[in-house]
């Protein structure tokens, strides 16, 4: 009867013990944490013993985020752009604060600059006014006050922003980034169901690399010391151009299709139209200034994943893993 006492009472303290020694553990707030790029830094940070604290506009929709670690290691709250409070607080007590945010498109509700500018200025001024050792912000690869894309120039006014508001700003950009619920590598899988697949400047180089690397780097930008205001442009082990990665997304599912090139001029007209239709667009004009201006692939001119100690991984070989399901017969059909 001792025995089954002791043991009972082992069950019931023990996750208080738990929750209590994670007290000690440092703690990370995460914006965007429950997207593409997010619940893998999620689960690279927990493993390390972070404390992850997920703001985001739907907190009961990410709940699966919890799945990935032990109880207490995960909290989820409400995200209020018209209400700080609660971000503030996390902020307050956070030792590391990442900013993942950001959009491929603008529509009536989401602007570039609002997002991508205005949104991490709020979060720096917000660090700098607590005791967080490191803000780590996530750009793109060809942020450029120069670009002709407003998506490129807001995402290099976000950078500017973010280190004058707080000095240990820490700033990101990968190139295309790749993984298993992507909009990218699925896209194509997807287009694959016609003859004819259209793409714009076969040509264009990028330097595609695997999300799990992207979080890697966040991870390792966060444990290294004395990189504060610094960049890091960070790519996958291979540069290939749109047309080659298009044909080998379809090698990858066994299919077969033409890959044509799409005049410029055209894609820019048809892209003004779907612009202005209320559905996600699969080209928009901005996107076309994107693909007519520099090859987006790391520069040299930054930190990389060298930098990092961090070796990519092969994203081609990586998709096989998630692309199964766009072949003829699935995960049964003949290798």
């Amino acid at each position: 009867i001792l025995l089954l006492l002791c043991l009972l009472e082992i069950y019931v303290f023990l996750p208080y013990l738990f929750l209590n020694t994670m007290n000690n553990y440092p703690i990370a707030t995460i914006l965007g944490g429950g997207g593409f790029i997010g619940r893998y830094l999620v689960r690279n940070l927990t493993k390390k013993n972070f404390r992850c604290i997920v703001p985001t506009r739907n907190p009961f929709s990410k709940g699966y985020l919890k799945t990935q670690a032990p109880p207490g290691a995960i909290e989820i709250i409400d995200f209020n752009v018209n209400n700080l409070s609660e971000i503030k607080k996390a902020i307050n007590n956070s030792d590391v604060v990442i900013n993942l945010i950001g959009i491929l498109f603008e529509n009536r509700k989401q602007k570039f600059n609002t997002i991508h500018a205005d949104l991490p200025e709020t979060i720096a001024n917000i660090c700098a006014q607590s005791e967080v050792k490191k803000f780590i912000h996530l750009s793109a690869i060809g942020a450029s006050n120069e670009s002709k894309s407003k998506y490129q120039q807001s995402k290099h006014l976000g950078e500017e922003k973010s280190f004058n508001s707080f000095k240990n700003t820490i700033v990101i950009r990968p190139s295309v980034v790749c993984g298993g619920e992507d909009n990218f590598t699925n896209l194509f899988a997807k287009l694959s169901f016609s003859p004819f697949i259209p793409i714009l400047n076969t040509n264009y180089k990028f330097q595609p690399i695997f999300v799990n690397d992207v979080a890697r780097a966040i991870l390792k930008a966060i444990e290294i010391k004395n990189n504060e205001s610094k960049i890091y442009e960070i790519g996958g082990p291979k540069i290939i151009s749109f047309g080659d990665m298009v044909k080998s997304i379809l090698s990858t599912i066994n299919k077969k299709r033409f890959v044509v090139e799409m005049p410029m001029a055209i894609a820019k007209i048809q892209s003004t139209i779907t612009d202005l239709l209320p559905l996600p667009p699969i080209l928009t004009r901005d996107q076309c200034e994107i693909l007519s201006e520099a090859d987006n692939v790391v520069s040299n001119n930054h930190l990389t994943l060298k930098d990092l100690d961090i070796d990519p991984t092969d994203v081609e070989e990586e998709m096989k893993k998630w692309l199964w399901r766009y072949k003829d017969g699935g995960q049964f059909a003949k290798a």
